[in-house]
């Protein structure tokens, strides 16, 4: 299917650069193009590999008929004028993850998606499993680790767990987990699908080619998520934190059916979003036959993943908490009801029109509002309208220092932004980073 083929792999970010490596070992004509000027060891092995690079411009005579796929980055979206004219010639465009499925040996797949969540439980189900069935089991997908890169690594009866995401579904065919988990359905994404119930159909691709033989796994307390997937061919189950569910649910304990897994109290993440990561995270490995101390010992040792309400340091007996990847108002809402102490949080970031008013029922425990980035006005207003003192900076690292400043012992000091970072930065990660950064030089003070 994949061999001796003429195949436009658009955008060279590291998905894109692993499936032209792939690519080129099948015997396919590659052409990699992407607007950015590239120039690297990595774009240098592809070169003497045999991938022809195109950097610096999309040309318009580039895609022709003679093209057999245009494999895309899942950020490049699909009114792109390579797509739109590849549909035109009846092209099929896909991504690297729908490329890479059609080479995979005879494993078992678990792909997780979700708005928020999704790689805390890629996570931690990762982590579990291999705990129990060590080498047997890889990690891929969105969190870092293009498929393409670790299809050779994979044998029959292996396990695979992915997170997929929702740029990432939009361009998958034929993709079909054995277990599919949604962790929850919440706006986002909107300036890139148009609007949410398109956002939500995307996300639901994940079980579109599931069987009864299939297991999709799915969140009680999420009202969007129980409406959407009232259909599903799958085997069906639950889990809550709210009620008793039919397969994983919370009262004292983190429950399986009828069976204690551990106390509460025992796992080391904080709020009841990581409780729900982990009851959904549970009910796929208790599937999979895992022993209940494996599972125990993963959830009271796991830390988090970085970037995501990931605790930096205690300085001074203040806490500090990196949550640069909540760039949705959903995201900071979870980070806020996460803590009972009194809070110095960091909002603002890219203008995306984002509502903070809908933080208002959260904010009880804030006493101190710093806006900073693109709509920073916009964060003062808000904290202005709720009677919090609220100080506005270009930049996060001039503002650290009235958030130091105005801490006392016992405080959270909280980058949860609920904005993208793309107005000063190529990603959130280097946002969460300098937070962190920054911190460490009151440390060392």
């Amino acid at each position: 299917m994949f061999q001796n083929k003429k195949i436009l792999v658009l955008g060279a970010a590291r998905s894109g650069i692993s499936c032209a490596s792939k690519l080129i070992e099948l015997n396919n004509e590659v052409i990699l193009n992407d607007m950015k000027e590239t120039d690297n060891l990595e774009i240098t092995k592809l070169k003497e590999k045999g991938v022809k690079c195109i950097f610096g411009s999309h040309p318009d005579d580039l895609l022709d008929s003679s093209f057999d796929y245009v494999i895309k980055n899942p950020g490049i979206r699909n009114d792109h004028k390579y797509v739109i004219l590849a549909k035109k010639l009846n092209i099929p465009v896909i991504n690297e993850v729908e490329f890479a499925y059609h080479l995979l040996p005879k494993v078992k797949l678990i792909a997780i998606t979700g708005t928020n969540g999704k790689t805390t439980t890629t996570t931690l189900t990762y982590n579990i499993l291999k705990e129990e069935y060590g080498s047997r089991v890889k990690l891929a997908g969105n969190i870092g680790y293009p498929l393409t890169s670790v299809v050779d690594t994979l044998k029959d009866d292996d396990i695979l767990v992915m997170e997929v995401s929702c740029q990432q579904l939009a361009n998958l065919d034929t993709f079909k987990p054995d277990i599919a988990l949604l962790t929850n359905l919440s706006p986002a994404h909107i300036d890139f699908f148009g609007d949410y119930e398109t956002y939500q159909d995307v996300k639901l691709k994940l079980f579109k080619n599931q069987t009864s033989n299939d297991l999709a796994i799915l969140n009680l307390d999420n009202y969007d998520s129980m409406k959407k997937t009232s259909n599903l061919k799958a085997k069906k189950m639950y889990f809550s934190v709210k009620e008793k569910a039919d397969a994983s649910y919370l009262n004292s304990n983190l429950m399986y059916k009828d069976e204690v897994i551990m106390a509460r109290d025992k796992m080391f993440l904080k709020g009841d979003h990581n409780v729900s990561n982990a009851l959904g995270s549970i009910i796929i490995c208790k599937e999979l036959g895992v022993r209940n101390e494996n599972i125990c010992k993963v959830l009271e040792s796991f830390r988090g993943v970085e970037h995501r309400l990931e605790l930096v340091d205690i300085i001074n007996n203040r806490k500090f908490y990196n949550d640069t990847e909540a760039t949705n108002i959903k995201c900071t809402q979870i980070a806020l009801n996460a803590f009972t102490e009194p809070t110095i949080i960091f909002l603002g970031g890219l203008e995306r029109g984002q509502d903070f008013n809908e933080l208002k029922p959260f904010m009880k425990n804030v006493k101190l509002i710093l806006g900073i980035g693109e709509c920073r006005k916009r964060v003062l207003e808000f904290g202005n309208s709720l009677g919090i003192k609220t100080i506005v900076h270009e930049h996060l690292k001039d503002a650290f220092k009235d958030a130091y400043k105005s801490s006392a012992s016992g405080d959270v000091i909280l980058l949860s932004p609920a904005s993208a970072s793309w107005d000063q930065y190529k990603e959130c990660e280097e946002r969460g980073s300098l937070f962190k950064e920054t911190a460490k030089t009151i440390k060392d003070k």
